[in-house]
């Protein structure tokens, strides 16, 4: 196909429908890949030329300008914000005296979520082998030291094998519902250990006058957005460290994605003690942030997994995503699922280390899921 591949200096001049119409063909559509949420992000300055994070999205037009592929490449100058973890590299292009940023980064920022990152249609997919041509071409032609394709789903890894990119392995914990009917159906498939440690942590939330609630969309009002990013802050700020996100950012996402906008709420009596907020499609719930603004025994247990998981139970949702790692998971019910990335690097020396210490990575992965799964937390598993 005749392609006209360009990269566009913002998602403002990508077209909205064109974009979602080729997500929604996607395998894995998730809506952290959605314009609005990259747009989002964008516009309340969180991913800027500034914040190290400088939208480039590239898109294939076919010879009517109709967008055939797309991917949501940005230009990093720093490796904050991927969850793929690739300092040592960075350090080592350092002390050979080369620069390793900025680099080419195809991802959702901030969200480490398996979703599809090369947009072609189903029928054509050597569109995705087209599409990591001109990420690592752009990435040649800009004098970039490498380029990355973050949580691939399927589709993207099978066409990154083909075109010769190296892949790495990671490991996070979700949570899957078979049908269950309620928590207790739920705690009922757990070996008996786990179902006592969970009751025991419920108790002890309850027991220090702490009740949940989770309210969605359009009910969540401005106060109880913002006692949330209060949280959120104060967490970072806790791990001396600054949100990724603003207050801006989650009203925007709210405005523009209501019906995706989850929020769970901890209260002693009427007075809001912590919160943790959600993303969530029609069969999967994604859990990212959470904070408190008082310490209680076993209160990020309830708020960001227990209270979460009884309600996508009674919503029917079929999967939770916790976020990235988090081995403490695999007791309360999640289990190890494997992530993949690519990445591109110019310098041939370089790319022969880094597949060296790749094929080490992988077999350590595979060798700690193994681990996992022998430690797996239901019964008669």
């Amino acid at each position: 196909m005749d392609l006209e591949l360009r990269l566009s200096g913002s998602f403002s001049e990508v077209d909205l429908a064109l974009w979602n119409g080729l997500l929604k063909l996607q395998p894995e559509p998730t809506p952290f890949l959605c314009w609005e949420f990259l747009s989002a992000l964008e516009h309340t300055g969180c991913t800027t030329a500034k914040t190290g994070w400088q939208p480039l999205p590239l898109t294939a037009l076919d010879s009517e300008g109709r967008i055939v592929a797309a991917a949501p490449a940005y230009l990093k100058g720093h490796s904050y914000g991927e969850y793929v973890f690739d300092w040592a590299w960075a350090d080592a292009y350092s002390r050979a005296g080369l620069n390793y940023y900025p680099k080419l980064v195809v991802a959702s920022p901030f969200s480490p979520i398996v979703g599809s990152r090369l947009l072609a249609a189903p029928d054509q997919p050597e569109l995705r082998r087209q599409l990591l041509a001109a990420i690592r071409s752009h990435a040649q032609s800009m004098g970039l030291s490498s380029a990355h394709v973050l949580f691939a789903a399927a589709e993207d890894l099978q066409a990154m094998r083909e075109e010769g990119w190296l892949i790495r392995e990671g490991v996070q914990f979700h949570w899957h519902n078979p049908g269950y009917g309620s928590f207790e159906d739920y705690l009922a498939a757990l070996a008996q250990p786990k179902r006592k440690k969970i009751r025991a942590e419920r108790r002890k939330v309850q027991q220090q006058g702490v009740h949940t609630r989770i309210v969605q969309g359009g009910d969540i009002a401005v106060e109880e957005l913002a006692f949330f990013y209060r949280c959120y802050d104060q967490t970072y700020r806790e791990h001396h460290s600054t949100p990724y996100l603003s207050m801006t950012f989650f009203q925007h996402v709210l405005d523009v994605l209501p019906d995706a906008v989850v929020l769970c709420i901890a209260e002693r009596g009427d007075r809001p003690i912590a919160a943790s907020f959600f993303i969530r499609d029609a069969g999967v719930l994604y859990g990212r942030y959470w904070g408190a603004i008082e310490r209680v025994d076993c209160l990020h247990f309830e708020v960001a997994y227990y209270a979460p998981i009884q309600w996508a139970i009674a919503q029917g949702i079929q999967r939770f995503e916790g976020g990235a790692q988090g081995e403490h998971k695999l007791a309360r019910g999640f289990t190890p699922v494997r992530t993949f990335s690519g990445h591109w690097l110019s310098e041939p020396a370089f790319g022969d280390a880094v597949a060296r210490f790749l094929q080490r990575e992988t077999r350590g992965v595979e060798a700690y899921v193994d681990e996992l799964e022998a430690r797996n937390p239901f019964r008669g598993a």
